[in-house]
């Protein structure tokens, strides 16, 4: 049995990632889709404070850190 060359194995390697990458990124494109309108239903249901998850994700969307998030940018986020 012949052993496979190093950079033969990493070229191979790469392919697969390439692949992989493709494949499950829209999937992941969907799933976030999904989150994305899950979390913007729950965040139109109740007021501040909200869970920790919600709070991750709406400091992100807002760009702003989530113990500077106030009501008024909540609002705004949900309106735009």
């Amino acid at each position: 049995m012949a052993a496979i060359s190093r950079k033969l194995r990493k070229t191979l390697q790469k392919q697969d990632q390439r692949t992989s990458r493709i494949e499950n990124g829209e999937k992941k494109n969907k799933e976030r889709d999904r989150k994305h309108l899950r979390l913007k239903a729950a965040i139109g249901k109740n007021k501040l404070p909200y869970t920790p998850t919600i709070m991750s994700w709406l400091s992100q969307a807002i760009d702003k850190p989530s113990t500077q998030i106030v009501q008024a940018d909540v609002d705004a986020f949900l309106k735009s």
